[in-house]
């Protein structure tokens, strides 16, 4: 049974294992920052939220399709208590989520979110919102939002640090990690941080979903996603290898070879180099979802089928306005956006009400301003294979 701090040593690879790491974090800190400057319709961080907390349920086994999560966002839930209570978790994770993004919003925000008190409000933030009902494990034990774990646990072949030794070891995670300022190495802190904590394992149930927002919100606050990706998506494209990482990393040292803690050195350091690479994934694929060139022709693609296919309404005439909109990331009032259609007021009035009802426009009121919107029906012409899941929820 751990019981010391020095037990789960090395907290970062030494010198020669991180030297190739801190030149893939360079190139990752510059393409992040970049894409995050990026301005783009508030729909897409919203649709991306829903994402986010389907991938991190999927990681889980305990996923549901995304129109279900949809549904449960307008309080839609299933009859069947097994997938409600699966719905509750996710809406859980979006509002926690965007929630905790207010909380820990910048630089400042990310040093604290190493603190012990912000690693027990991550997990009281998500688990709060659920009915007493579904705050049970599979095995009937109650979870309590934000209270670490006081009894010991094993995970498959890992045996957890002492629950009464959780406040030394937690201390110690925070103290190290959230003492890398860096740029480039703070990025390699954050990944083995994500690998530590799950070492450590603080709370009895809901340690992977805090791992995860964690590693989401610290990127968040240092400036590196603007909202518009996150490593969720990427760890559950094959959840598989996530796990087998995340445990090959809790083996003891391998020889004289691999580093001087009591860990693997180069088991922590194949980790990092895979979040790592599924973070520059990710940036990669929404640089190239969110080039200016293509998005006007996968506009007029979704018009021209919901006019011409699903006859709803929708006029192509649509096309410019809406691209607009998308550009500027912006609100227009209703009489404007008519008049960039280019038809008398009639007809006008008609296309903007399809537009709406297709949610290719939303609005907050029946005559309000009207932006951007971004429906799931709509992801496959305009972010095609952002979310194959949603795509494939509507065949």
């Amino acid at each position: 049974m751990y019981e010391s701090p020095h037990q789960f040593e090395p907290l970062l690879p030494g010198p020669s294992r991180q030297e190739p790491l801190l030149a893939k974090a360079h190139d990752l800190a510059l393409a992040a920052t970049a894409l995050a400057s990026r301005r783009v319709p508030r729909e897409l961080g919203q649709m991306l939220r829903s994402m986010n907390s389907y991938y991190t349920n999927r990681i889980e086994g305990q996923h549901t399709r995304p129109h279900e999560i949809e549904q449960a966002l307008r309080r839609d839930f299933s009859s069947n208590a097994v997938l409600a209570a699966k719905q509750r978790l996710a809406v859980a994770h979006i509002e926690a989520e965007a929630e905790l993004e207010q909380r820990y919003p910048d630089t400042a925000g990310a040093a604290a979110l190493y603190a012990v008190a912000a690693v027990t409000d991550i997990h009281r933030s998500l688990f709060v919102q659920l009915p007493a009902a579904d705050l049970a494990t599979a095995q009937g034990e109650p979870i309590m939002p934000g209270q670490l774990r006081t009894r010991d646990v094993q995970v498959g072949q890992h045996v957890a640090p002492a629950h009464a030794s959780l406040g030394s070891f937690l201390t110690r995670w925070g103290d190290f990690y959230g003492g890398v300022r860096r740029g480039e190495a703070a990025l390699l802190a954050v990944a083995a941080a994500h690998q530590r904590l799950g070492w450590i394992h603080p709370f009895i149930d809901g340690n992977g979903r805090v791992m995860r927002l964690h590693t989401h919100l610290w990127l968040h606050a240092m400036g590196y996603t603007g909202g518009l990706w996150s490593p969720l998506r990427g760890f559950a494209r094959d959840a598989q290898r996530y796990y087998a990482l995340l445990a090959d990393a809790d083996t003891p040292r391998r020889g004289d070879l691999d580093g001087r803690g009591n860990l693997s050195e180069q088991a922590l350091a194949a980790w990092i180099d895979y979040v790592l690479d599924v973070c520059s994934d990710q940036v990669q694929f929404m640089r190239q979802m969110l080039d200016l060139e293509t998005m006007k022709s996968r506009i007029e693609a979704c018009l021209v089928f919901e006019a011409t296919v699903l006859k709803s309404g929708v006029r192509q005439e649509a096309l410019r306005a809406l691209h607009y909109l998308y550009l500027s990331g912006e609100e227009m009032t209703r009489g404007d956006f008519k008049s960039m259609l280019g038809m008398g007021e009639r007809s006008a009035t008609d296309a903007l009400g399809a537009l709406v009802r297709r949610g290719l426009l939303k609005s907050d009121s029946p005559q309000g301003k009207v932006r951007f919107g971004l429906p799931q029906h709509a992801l496959r012409f305009l972010f095609p294979k952002l979310w194959p899941e949603a795509e494939a929820d509507l065949e």
